[in-house]
């Protein structure tokens, strides 16, 4: 009887095992059984070969053969694209497509898309007006530390009379020539074809010991032929920058090297004979943070930037060691003296300019940062940035300055950018300025962050800016053939794809054959330009890293042909 009770307990519990399995194997295969895929896409079996295009270089409105594959049993069902723009196609089979690179089609990656997926394949390079110069080439500006090393910022150059070219900006290391004994500080001589000038003639030593951000020769007085450089530094070929006395601008002899003189001064440990004098610059004057930019005009050097104050070093009462400083507050401006005869006078402030006599120190300034600015030929600064007033008067993001540090108040861009401007430049052939930046409307007019103005202000009526999209532009500037160049972090102009940079005709519309040009990635700070015979050769710095699809490091030289 208990036997009988065991085993029909035995065969209950495996009866409901058994039940548990099938239930258990039944879910288990339903889990199973879903496509983890379910509602993707299909593989097409569209691909593009490895082969280039033919030809690899092709003009606008020209043929070109690609070979792909996949593409037959999708016909009507597919578009093809240079560079983001829709090509024609010719005729294709089941291997090759024949297309016909658009009109305004630039250098860029080959695309098609079908039933909503996207297939990438090779580079066609858009042959056109706009090269880059094989005949300069230079591994450019980098900055070096322990986390390694990264493009840096050239700001500026100056051309010498053998065509030599003294870069400067915010690097440590120029076309791989670092040392740890020498590094590039800011400062670089390269020749014309763009390779580094080992020391010589002229030497930096080390250079800096932060950024140069302007360069500017001397071409008259006393001391023509030198190059006063201005920035963020306090040394200068120096090891010990605690008694360098440099305060962001300071003078350069001919050979590169510090214009400095020896001075006696007090000697507190008079057993000491060695602190009996002192080397220091011999332009004594500086100010306590940085120039933006500076200029000479006649013997007078203005300087503006994000400073607040004046600096001087008294040397009659300083010791080898320790140095006493004269201070006078002056916002954002200086006038500083260069080319005096006495040599004790060079550096010091010139109090006609941005001073007030009663109150001792200089006017308000901008409310806000000064990001550029240029001079004009009568000496006048036009200065842009964020600021919406200047010395207490309304001015929005530009005003011009006159030569006693006053407003220029027979300047009038009525009421101005409605936002920051980053950049401005001018160009004397044609006596126009370009100011670019952040604005969407200038005096009451749409401009997408780039406007042209007359010398008095005023927009450039037969200028029309188009509309962008993707981002903004940051440097604009107008050659002497009237052509504008603009650069920024944009991807189309009007529609058209144009990955951030750009070249236009004087009245905003795009260059025809001027823009085969593909990806840009940077911002320029400096442009120069010479002509020979049917083209002109354009020297371009600033914070670039790419261009035409190309890595660069700071600068690079194109050729448009006309």
């Amino acid at each position: 009887m208990f036997n009988n009770y065991k085993n029909r307990l035995r065969f209950t519990q495996m009866l409901i095992l058994f039940i548990a399995l099938i239930l258990y194997s039944c879910k288990k295969k339903e889990i199973i059984g879903e496509d983890p895929y379910a509602g993707g896409k299909q593989p097409l079996g569209v691909k593009f070969d490895d082969a280039f295009p033919d030809p690899e270089l092709a003009a606008q409105g020209s043929e070109v053969t690609v070979l792909i594959r996949g593409l037959k049993k999708y016909e009507g069902n597919f578009k093809f694209y240079v560079n983001e723009t829709e090509a024609t196609v010719l005729n294709f089979t089941d291997s090759t497509a024949r297309i016909k690179v658009p009109d305004d089609a630039s250098t860029g990656g080959l695309s098609v898309i079908t039933n909503e997926q996207t297939f990438f394949g090779p580079i066609l390079k858009i042959d056109g007006k706009v090269s880059i110069d094989p005949n300069f080439s230079s591994n450019g500006a980098t900055y070096r530390s322990e986390g390694g090393s990264r493009t840096a910022l050239i700001f500026d150059f100056t051309t010498l009379s053998n065509n030599n070219l003294f870069v400067v900006g915010g690097f440590n290391n120029f076309d791989n020539q670092w040392s740890e004994k020498s590094p590039n500080g800011g400062i670089a001589q390269i020749n014309n074809s763009g390779a580094y000038v080992t020391p010589g003639s002229v030497n930096f030593g080390r250079g800096a010991n932060g950024i140069i951000s302007s360069i500017t020769r001397l071409s008259t007085g006393i001391y023509s032929g030198d190059y006063i450089i201005s920035g963020a530094f306090n040394s200068y070929n120096s090891l010990r920058p605690n008694r360098s006395n440099i305060f962001n601008i300071t003078r350069l002899n001919t050979n590169g090297t510090l214009d400095s003189m020896v001075l006696d001064v007090i000697n507190p440990t008079p057993l000491d004979l060695t602190k009996n004098r002192d080397t220091v610059p011999s332009f004594n004057g500086g100010v306590d943070g940085f120039v933006r930019k500076s200029f000479v005009y006649g013997d007078r050097l203005y300087a503006v930037g994000s400073f607040r104050n004046y600096i001087r070093t008294y040397y009659q009462r300083s010791t080898y060691d320790t140095k006493r400083r004269d201070l006078v507050k002056m916002n954002q401006m200086v006038c500083l003296k260069i080319n005096e005869t006495d040599p004790a006078d060079e550096g010091d402030l010139d109090l006609t300019f941005h001073y007030d006599p009663v109150t001792k120190q200089s006017p308000a300034a901008g409310n806000g940062n000064i990001n550029d600015a240029i001079q004009m030929p009568d000496g006048k600064l036009i200065l842009v940035g964020a600021f919406t007033t200047f010395n207490g008067l309304p001015a929005n993001r530009i005003v011009r300055i006159n030569l006693d540090g006053s407003v220029d108040q027979t300047f009038n861009p009525g009421t101005a950018a409605d936002d920051e401007i980053t950049s401005v430049t001018y160009n004397a052939n044609t006596n126009k300025i370009l100011v670019s930046g952040i604005f969407r409307n200038f005096n009451g007019s749409a401009k997408a962050g780039t406007a042209m103005l007359e010398s008095d202000g005023s927009l450039t009526p037969t200028f029309n800016f188009g509309t962008l999209t993707g981002g903004v532009p940051n440097f604009a500037a107008q050659l002497k053939n009237g052509k504008v160049i603009v650069s920024g972090t944009f991807k189309t102009y009007n529609g058209i794809v144009r990955q951030g940079f750009m070249i236009l005709n004087a009245d905003g519309s795009l260059a025809a054959g001027y823009n085969n040009t593909g990806q840009f990635t940077g911002r320029i700070y400096t442009i120069s330009e010479t002509t020979s015979g049917s083209s002109t050769k354009v020297t371009l710095t600033g914070y670039i890293t790419r261009f035409d699809n190309r890595t660069f490091n700071g600068i690079l030289r194109i050729t448009l042909r006309n």
